[in-house]
Parts: C-alpha cells; sequence; structure tokens
C-alpha cells in the first residue's frame, strides 16, 4: 500500500513538474536530407532527441496523453524537417479522405506542427497532415483565438510536402517545410518556439506536447522552446503562379424575357516574393475570381448591409495582419458596381429596353500585399488593389441603339499596418485604410489605433481602440469611434466590461463593414468554465451578459437586453447548449424606419433557445439548434426557429451532409418600404417566413483530387397583416391597410467543383454554378407552401456557367537545382 501511494506522488509529481517547465527541444543540422516517404529509418533520424510526454487538451486537460508520440526535428540548408511517430494500434487509426483544410469533425487522426519563428509569442505557422497525408495549414496571430480544433487563420496555404505510412506500432508521417514558406530572421544562432499536436479520432482526444492549459488566456505563447538552429539563411523567396481558364456563361432572362450569354476567357499571374527574409510581396495581375461558391443571399428586410464571408483566395490568404483592426472588409474590393440595381429597375420598368450587358462584379487589373514581421517584432502590412470603371450597356429595342451606363468608377483602395508586439503578449496596432476614386465619386480615408495591454502574469487585459473616418467629395463629414475594455482573461472566473462609442458621422464602410453607427453600448460578461470532468460531463461553461445601449445623437435610451448561457460536454461526445434571453421593457429602434432616426417602439421579449449535436465520430452526425420568443406587450407574435442538419459518412471517401433551417414571426413590426404623400414611413405588421434546404457533399478520389457539390434553396414568404403610422413617441397606431404588398421570394444555387492538386502549388479546377435571378419572385396565392415553390423553381429557366482553370506553380528555388543539375 506503501508503495502505491509513493508512485502516485511520484506521477502526480511528474506531470505537475511537466505542466510548470516549459518544454525545450533541440534541432539537429543535417547534411542531407532524409528521403520523404514517411518511414523514418533514413540516417539523418539516428540520435536525434525526441519530443514526448504530449498532455491532454482536449476534452480533459493536464492528464499524460492516452497514446505515445515521439517527433523529431532536424534541418539543412534548405528547408525543416519534422518526423513524428505515432503508436496506435493500426486497427483503430481514422483514415477518412478530406479536401484540404478541411480535417475538422472529420474521422481522421493527424499531426500538426505550429512554429513561432520570431518568437513573440502571439503570431505563427502551422502545417497538419492527416493519416491519409491530407494537408492542412494556418497562420497564428492574436486575432483567431485557439479552440474548437482551429487554431488560425486557416485560408492561407503554403507549398510544403509531406508523406505518412502505416506501420505495426501505428503510423509515421515526415514533414518538409522549405524556409521560402516560411519567415525568420537572418540571426547565426535562433532559437523559435515549437510546438506538437497528436489528434486521436477513435478517443476524440487532442495532446501537446507543450501542455495548453484552456483556462490561460492566448495559444502560442504556451509553445515550448526550439534550440540549436545555427547558420540558417532565408532563401531568394520568388514563385510565379500563371493561370489560364476558359467557359462559358448563360444568365437567366432579364425581365423582359432576354438572356445573356457570354464566353469566358482570362489569363493572369500570382506573384510571390520575398523581399528579404522578413517581408514578401503578393501580387494578382488581371484576377479571375469566379470559381469560388455562392453567397447564401437572402431577402434583406433589415436596415442594414449582409456580410458575407470571403472566399477569393487572394483576399483570404495571410491577411490576418489587415484584419487585425476589424476595418478592412475586403468583399468592398471587387464589389456588385453601386449601379447594377439601377439599371436592372430600369429595364423591368420599361418593356422596350432589354440589357446588353450588365457586370455583377467589378473587375481588378491587380492587387498586391506587402506584409511580414521584422526581428524586432514590428508587422507592417500593405494592401492596394485596382479596380476597373464598369459600363452597363442597354438596347433599346424599337430604335435598335445601345446606351451605355457608367456603373462603377476606376477605384484604388489602400491599406497600411503598423503592429508592434510588445511583452506579456501585449500589443499597439495602427491600420490605414482609404479609397480613391475617379470621377465625382466621393473618396474615403479610416484611421485606427489599437492597444491591447496584458499583464506580466496574462490574466488581465486592457483595450483602448480609437477609430476615425473621412469622406472627400461634395458633402464630406468625418467621425469617430472609440472601444475601451477592461477583462480578466484567465482563470476558471472570466469577466470583462467595455464600452463602445460610434458618433452619428463615423463611416468606415467604404473599405470596411458596420451596419450602423450613432450608438453607444455598454457590455457587462461574465463567465464560469469547468475543464475537469465530472460524472456527467467532460467540461461546462457557464455565462451571463447585461448590455446597454444608447442612441449617440441626440442622446436617448435605446435598449437593455440580458442574456445567460450554459454549455455542457457530454461523456458520450454529445454537447448541449441552452440560452435564455430577452429584453424586459419597451425599447426604441432608430434605424428601422431608415427616417431621420425617427424611432420606432418596440414591445420586451423573451427568448429561450437550445443547440446540441450527436458524436462526430460516428458515421450518423446529426445536430439541431432552435428557440422561441415571445412578448408579453403584444398578442399572438410567437418567433420560433430551427435548423437540423444530418450528415452521412458512406465511406472514407464519400459523405454527405442535409440540413433544413426555418424561422417564422408571427408578429415582425417594421418598415413596410412605402411611405405617406408628406413622407412619413408606414410601419407594417407582418408573417414572416423563412425556409432554407442545403444539400452538401464531397467525393475525395485521393489526397489531392476531389469533388464538392453545394445546393441551397431559399424561401421567404412576407405576408402583411396591418399597417401603421408611428406617433412622435414611436408608438403605432392604425391606417388603411395597403394591398398588393405581400412578398414571395426564392433564391437558387447549385455550385460543383472538381479540384486536382497535380503537383505541389499547382492545379486544376473544373466548376459549374447553376442559379435563378436572385430577384425572381413567385405568386405569393397560387404558391403558398414550400414544396409548390420549390417545384416551380426547378422548373423555371435557370443560369448556367461552366468554368475550368489551370494554375501551374514556379519556384525559383527548383528551377535553380534543375539548371545546376
Amino acid at each position: 500500500m506503501r508503495e502505491y501511494w509513493f508512485l502516485l506522488a511520484l506521477l502526480l509529481g511528474t506531470a505537475g513538474s511537466l505542466l510548470a517547465q516549459q518544454r525545450k527541444i533541440a534541432a539537429f543540422q543535417v547534411a542531407t536530407a532524409p528521403r520523404l516517404d514517411g518511414i523514418l529509418n533514413d540516417g539523418e533520424w539516428k540520435d536525434v532527441p525526441e519530443a514526448i510526454d504530449f498532455i491532454t487538451n482536449q476534452p480533459t486537460f493536464g492528464k499524460p496523453a492516452s497514446l505515445r508520440t515521439s517527433v523529431k526535428v532536424i534541418y539543412d540548408n534548405n528547408a525543416i524537417y519534422v518526423g513524428a511517430q505515432l503508436f496506435d494500434d493500426p486497427s483503430k487509426v481514422r483514415r477518412q479522405l478530406t479536401a484540404r483544410d478541411q480535417h475538422g469533425r472529420a474521422d481522421v487522426d493527424y499531426f500538426s506542427v505550429f512554429l513561432d519563428t520570431y518568437k513573440d509569442k502571439q503570431n505563427g505557422f502551422q502545417f497538419l497532415v492527416t493519416s491519409r497525408n491530407v494537408q492542412s495549414d494556418a497562420r497564428l496571430s492574436p486575432s483567431y483565438p485557439a479552440e474548437w480544433g482551429s487554431y488560425g487563420d486557416g485560408s492561407w496555404d503554403a507549398v510544403w510536402d509531406s508523406r505518412v505510412a502505416m506501420n505495426k506500432d501505428g503510423w509515421s508521417v515526415e514533414i518538409r517545410i522549405p524556409y521560402s514558406a516560411i519567415r525568420f530572421s537572418k540571426d547565426d544562432v535562433q532559437e523559435w518556439g515549437i510546438q506538437f499536436l497528436r489528434f486521436a479520432r477513435a478517443l476524440n482526444e487532442s495532446s501537446f506536447w507543450s501542455p495548453v492549459d484552456p483556462a490561460v488566456n492566448g495559444f502560442v505563447n504556451q509553445f515550448g522552446e526550439l534550440s540549436g538552429l545555427r547558420n540558417l539563411r532565408p532563401p531568394l523567396r520568388l514563385s510565379l503562379s500563371p493561370y489560364i481558364s476558359g467557359g462559358y456563361r448563360m444568365n437567366p432572362p432579364d425581365a423582359n424575357g432576354n438572356v445573356q450569354e457570354q464566353w469566358l476567357k482570362s489569363g493572369g499571374m500570382d506573384v510571390k516574393w520575398g523581399v528579404n527574409e522578413s517581408f514578401t510581396l503578393d501580387a494578382t495581375l488581371i484576377p479571375d475570381f469566379g470559381q469560388v461558391v455562392s453567397d447564401p443571399k437572402v431577402n434583406n428586410l433589415t436596415p442594414f448591409d449582409i456580410q458575407f464571408q470571403e472566399n477569393r483566395p487572394f483576399f483570404t490568404e495571410g491577411t490576418e495582419l489587415f484584419n487585425k483592426a476589424d476595418i478592412f472588409y475586403s468583399r468592398r474590393v471587387g464589389r456588385t458596381p453601386v449601379g447594377y440595381n439601377a439599371v436592372e429597375s430600369f429595364v423591368a420598368d420599361n418593356p422596350g429596353y432589354s440589357i446588353r450587358e450588365n457586370p455583377t462584379v467589378t473587375p481588378l487589373y491587380n492587387a498586391i500585399k506587402f506584409s511580414g514581421r521584422n526581428k524586432k517584432n514590428l508587422g507592417i502590412g500593405v494592401f492596394n488593389a485596382v479596380a476597373r470603371p464598369v459600363d452597363a450597356v442597354i438596347r433599346d429595342e424599337a430604335k435598335g441603339r445601345d446606351s451605355v451606363i457608367r456603373t462603377e468608377e476606376m477605384a484604388n483602395y489602400n491599406v497600411v499596418v503598423l503592429d508592434k508586439a510588445l511583452k506579456n503578449r501585449s500589443f499597439i496596432t495602427f491600420t490605414n485604410t482609404n479609397v480613391l476614386r475617379e470621377g465625382k465619386a466621393n473618396d474615403a480615408n479610416v484611421t485606427a489605433l489599437d492597444i491591447a495591454l496584458y499583464d506580466a502574469g496574462n490574466r488581465y487585459l486592457f483595450n483602448i481602440a480609437p477609430r476615425y473616418s473621412k469622406i472627400f467629395g461634395n458633402g464630406g463629414y468625418d467621425g469617430w469611434a472609440n472601444y475601451t475594455e477592461f477583462a480578466k482573461v484567465s482563470g476558471k472566473w472570466q469577466w470583462s466590461i467595455s464600452n463602445n462609442i460610434e458618433s452619428d458621422t463615423y463611416n468606415p464602410n467604404d473599405l470596411g463593414f458596420l451596419r450602423a453607427p450613432n450608438e453607444m453600448k455598454t457590455d457587462g460578461r461574465l463567465s464560469y468554465q469547468v475543464f475537469t470532468p465530472t460524472t456527467k460531463f467532460l467540461n461546462q461553461r457557464y455565462s451571463v451578459r447585461l448590455s446597454q445601449v444608447f442612441l449617440y445623437k441626440p442622446f436617448s435610451y435605446q435598449q437593455f437586453d440580458v442574456r445567460a448561457s450554459a454549455f455542457w460536454l457530454f461523456k458520450n461526445f454529445w454537447d448541449l447548449s441552452v440560452e435564455l434571453s430577452g429584453s424586459p421593457f419597451w425599447y426604441n429602434d432608430y434605424f428601422e424606419l431608415r427616417y431621420n432616426f425617427k424611432n420606432l417602439k418596440r414591445p420586451s421579449w423573451a427568448y429561450i433557445g437550445i443547440n446540441g449535436s450527436t458524436d462526430s465520430r460516428k458515421r450518423l452526425f446529426a445536430y439541431l439548434n432552435g428557440g422561441f420568443a415571445e412578448s408579453k406587450d403584444i398578442y399572438n407574435d410567437l418567433f420560433f426557429r430551427y435548423n437540423v442538419g444530418v450528415r452521412y459518412r458512406f465511406s472514407d471517401k464519400l459523405s454527405l451532409e442535409l440540413s433544413n433551417s426555418l424561422s417564422n414571426d408571427n408578429g415582425q413590426f417594421g418598415y413596410a418600404f412605402v411611405n405617406e404623400p408628406n413622407g412619413e414611413p408606414i410601419v407594417a405588421r407582418r408573417k414572416n417566413l423563412d425556409v432554407t434546404t442545403v444539400l452538401s457533399g464531397i467525393y475525395s478520389f485521393t489526397p489531392r483530387m476531389n469533388m464538392t457539390v453545394r445546393g441551397r434553396h431559399y424561401w421567404n414568404k412576407v405576408t402583411n397583416v396591418a399597417f401603421y403610422n408611428i406617433d412622435e413617441k414611436g408608438y403605432w397606431y392604425d391606417r388603411p391597410f395597403i394591398e398588393g404588398n405581400d412578398l414571395n421570394v426564392n433564391i437558387f444555387n447549385l455550385d460543383v467543383f472538381y479540384v486536382w492538386d497535380f503537383r505541389l502549388g499547382s492545379r486544376i479546377i473544373a466548376g459549374w454554378k447553376n442559379w435563378i435571378d436572385p430577384n425572381f419572385t413567385n405568386d405569393i396565392v397560387s404558391r403558398p407552401k414550400y414544396k409548390d415553390n420549390l417545384s416551380h423553381t426547378m422548373n423555371i429557366r435557370h443560369g448556367n456557367e461552366f468554368t475550368i482553370r489551370f494554375i501551374y506553380f514556379l519556384d525559383y528555388q527548383d528551377l535553380r537545382k534543375r539548371r545546376k543539375a
């Protein structure tokens, strides 16, 4: 018995010392590169120190990993190499094929290495390899919190190599990271931050070599140390990716039944040049962004813009520095021309005209990114893009005459960032965006300063972020905003108090995204997190938030709301979360009526929501989230919503997912999109029904070849119940009913893409897009149900686009080696 307690104390003491001390490993320099085959039997790996004794992070923190892992690091004049043996029963290693960067929630094991090459404990690189040799990579920065298997900006793609091999002890991996893929200083002797991650899918266990405590704020600051790096010489980083593309597009009929057809052809080049060891210039010449997933468009009844995800590779890869201040919304570059809808409306209202050309996007002449970080931890970023002017062409059919209408002026977009990393993970960042346009269109400029200060113990944060905007031109104006926060960011108990003020004339939207200015919002948040397992749960999270909003000018009360939530992860890896939220008093909406901040009174409300999902390791994975809201002040205004989805993995190559979401609001009060003769806005009470169905799937032929499909149908039915005028306090009173304002909107998109990475950095992409005109509406009387709308949507004439693109990667270092040979 005494020996038992002694052994237990020894194990606990060992685990405690492992958690307390920073892990260190030495890299060995080799004269020749190992053969990259996934098998660690080359002489270069012999006698190299091992990184072992991994510590769990999920589902529980602090335990020795269930499976043994051994990692070695070597380097030569061209690259750094990481070799790992991941011990396991080979029959238990999960091996689903996925697309690149899509390992999350897939049935696959993986290994990852992280590098903090400047050792600033804030920024870095991730390189991940699955057990089927599918690669993922990411850029790490303070802007991306490390949680739930995502550790950075996964849209960043580098060119590197890897191999895996199955063996009697599990599986092994070799990774080659060329120096051209990362950035580091020229110092003769260097120490980098380094981290290794192993994920065993059968156990749902994530373990790190250097322990990563989820109760500690930050991720890169918890890395270990890589020493022994001597005489590294950053190579000339120069690569070219020329492309050619072609295809055919047939648009849906316009309002008068006319169809536009177009042969598509394009060619250009992406250039990546390492100006020095720290900074890289990325340029795209004559870019073509046609082969991206369609946006999930909706019928927008709100007064605010809808923010869409960026899918164009040039604007997603390596942009974490430009996005740090959150005043750069890259979808403004190459946007839909501002005059596009005016042309569509003119032709719809004038049957004698047809559209010959009306481009839906603004093409670019070129775009560049200059970014990097020097050895003094100063990050510098410069972005520039030049957009072409855009013209629409309409035809007067009676006269046979064409007219040209300018829908977008030529524009120059710029972003400049200076980001200084300070001690204790603190930083100060200066960001400036500006837009210069031809003609009479306004120019714009926004300047932001972000200061984040952490204490030495990484427990508390003080953050201040002032902004200033200026619009130049006719009716130019300026405005300002400021965000201040004080928070406890580490530990089981965490809290924050924040205040955000936006003046009525603050406008960052020429190159940023802000739904509405003229607000002052104060938030208070408190959370409690349990990362150790109990009898029922693996971990738990509880939080409450109080929020008070005022209109800035004229200063007046807007809204008070409260939100409480709880999350539980069960031992069978099902999860459940519950939300209770509401606004207990009548409140003021100064934006809905779009009329000089005229107030619309809104009633109190209370909402209860529930979210959950099953064990994603299973072939059949399901998720559900939904809730309902009600007001004590308004009769029969029940709101409810749900989103239910199932994903089935037919094999390690094929999986499909089907989801259906519905929201139904019986008492939605909002602007009726009509006004009284004196200009006063009219309010409608309406029944608003939204239904969205999405079918998506992927078939992976090999680790570097796959086909994806995504089909989406959206239906929105708006049925007006009553119309009102508004008194001086914002309360509504009855007015006569207005006929003919109901809506029945359908949107449909189908995207199919075939991708083959036939060599490192080179790929062939073939795509097919099928869609209906987003302005298409169905008759609400004859087709009141979802099935009727879906059937009719499938039977009308759609638009079609077929494209193929060929991209070839040329690296200067490879060309130089071939020439020497």
